[in-house]
C-alpha cells in the first residue's frame, strides 16, 4: 500500500479542491462552516436556550457536549458513506487501472480526517479560549479516535462491497444511520433515558465513544477504558469480517461494476 502513497495523497488533494472549484471564497469554506456551526451551537444553546448539563455548572458545558457529539458522529458518518459508496463512484477507474481497491477506503478515511482536523482545530481553539481545554487529557481523543476510524474503515468496507452486489444497502444504511444518531446520546444526556433502555444502549458502540469523548472533553479525566473493551473487540470483529468478505468478493466486483 506504501508503495500508492502518491496516488492516494493526490486523490485526496483532488477531492479537496474540487470541492471549492469555482467558489469566491474558496477554501475559506472548509473554516467558515465549521465556524458557523460552533458559534451557533455555543450561542444558541448556552446563552439564548440555557440548557446546562446536570451536575455541570459551567455555562459553555452544553455546547461541549453538543459539539463533541456531533463533531465525532459528522467523522463516523462521513466516513462511512464515502467508504460504502466509494467502489461504485470508482467503477471505471477500478476496471480500466490496476491498483489495490483497498486505496480507495483509505483515501475516503483521509478525505473525512482531513475536514474532521480543519472543524475539531477550530472547536479546540474555542476550548482555550473559553478555558475548557483539558490540558494533558486532551491526548486521550487520540486512541479513542483510531478505535472509532478502524470501526468505520471495517464498517464502511463491509457495507461497500455490499452495496455493489445489492444497491439496497446503502440506501438502507442512510436511513439506518440517523435512527441510530437519535439512539446515541449526542443531543440529549445519558442520563435522561429510561432504566430499561440502558442495558440496550450498551450494545450501541457509537454511544461507547461518544461517552469516551464528553468525559475527556467536560470532566477532563481519562474515558473508562473498560467501557471501550466491548467496541475494541467489536471493531476487531468487524475489521476481520470486513477483511473476509473483500478478499472473497473483490474480484467479482471489477465484474459486477
Amino acid at each position: 500500500m506504501w508503495k500508492y502513497r502518491e496516488f492516494i495523497i493526490g486523490s485526496v488533494k483532488r477531492e479537496f479542491q474540487a470541492r471549492y472549484r469555482n467558489s469566491i471564497l474558496g477554501m475559506a469554506w472548509t473554516v467558515l462552516n465549521p465556524l458557523s456551526m460552533i458559534v451557533v451551537y455555543t450561542v444558541i444553546f448556552s446563552h439564548v436556550m440555557k440548557n446546562k448539563l446536570a451536575g455541570i455548572e459551567n455555562e459553555f458545558g452544553y455546547s461541549i457536549y453538543l459539539c463533541a457529539g456531533v463533531l465525532t458522529w459528522g467523522l463516523f458518518s462521513e466516513t462511512v458513506n464515502r467508504i460504502q459508496d466509494v467502489f461504485i463512484n470508482n467503477g471505471n477507474l477500478i476496471k480500466k487501472v490496476n491498483f489495490p481497491k483497498l486505496c480507495l477506503p483509505i483515501t475516503s478515511i483521509m478525505i473525512s480526517l482531513l475536514n474532521f482536523g480543519i472543524i475539531f482545530t477550530l472547536f479546540t481553539l474555542f476550548l482555550v479560549a473559553t478555558g475548557n481545554f483539558p490540558g494533558v487529557g486532551y491526548l486521550w481523543l487520540f486512541p479513542v479516535l483510531v478505535i472509532q476510524i478502524f470501526f468505520s474503515l471495517g464498517l464502511g468496507v463491509v457495507l461497500g462491497v455490499l452495496n455493489v452486489f445489492f444497491r439496497d444497502v446503502g440506501q438502507f444504511f442512510g436511513i439506518f444511520l440517523q435512527l441510530w444518531f437519535w439512539a446515541t446520546p449526542i443531543v440529549y444526556p445519558e442520563s435522561i433515558l429510561p432504566e430499561w433502555v440502558k442495558p440496550v444502549m450498551g450494545l450501541n458502540p457509537m454511544a461507547d465513544l461518544i461517552a469516551a469523548y464528553h468525559i475527556i472533553l467536560i470532566e477532563h479525566t481519562a474515558p473508562r477504558l473498560e467501557s471501550l473493551v466491548y467496541v475494541i473487540v467489536l471493531t476487531i470483529l468487524v475489521c476481520a469480517l470486513a477483511a473476509r468478505i473483500f478478499k472473497k468478493h473483490s474480484a467479482d466486483m471489477v465484474d459486477e461494476l
